[in-house]
């Protein structure tokens, strides 16, 4: 004769039990100065033919350094915890170009020039334009080295305006 199991489901009522967070939600309640610090350099695209230089020179952000520009087309900002760029940038008073927040429309797109990033969403790049071509999304991204260096506005390069802001549909 078969064995009949019979399970008694009985909630667990109890206040004892810690709330486990992780993530965003674990640093809602940790005191800020616990968070790790990023150092985020940013240069606009838009400096870079306005002063005769090229993506691709080793020296950009020391060109852009000498070179005096606004705050607008060059400075740098931290960011604490797993803050999105975009959102680091805001906190810092900048005025960055996004258009949905969703991964989908390219408009926020950045080149990362030295450090690490992860992008927590892409909806609209292809795996060969972030890991050859280092173009990233700063509404998504989040550094990973204490260090990076980031072109936005990079909208604008004609690599971007001919294959992906307002032609690519997701």
């Amino acid at each position: 004769m078969p064995v009949k199991y019979v399970y008694h489901y009985r909630p667990c009522m109890s206040s004892s039990l810690p709330n486990i967070k992780v993530g965003r939600d674990a640093e809602a309640d940790m005191d800020p100065e616990d968070l790790p610090v990023y150092e985020v350099e940013y240069l606009n695209y838009q400096a870079i033919p306005e002063h005769g230089w090229d993506i691709d020179d080793e020296d950009l952000f020391e060109k852009a350094a000498a070179a005096d520009l606004s705050e607008k087309d060059h400075g740098s900002f931290e960011i604490r915890g797993t803050r999105y760029i975009l959102d680091g940038a805001e906190d810092a008073d900048q005025k960055w170009p996004f258009e949905c927040r969703a991964a989908s429309c390219a408009y926020c797109t950045m080149i990362l020039y030295e450090g690490d990033v992860k992008m927590d969403m892409d909806l609209i790049l292809t795996d060969e334009e972030v890991e050859e071509r280092n173009i990233y999304l700063s509404c998504q991204s989040i550094p990973k080295s204490d260090e990076v260096k980031i072109v936005y506005n990079a909208m604008h390069h004609d690599y971007l305006q001919e294959n992906i802001v307002g032609v690519r549909e997701v």
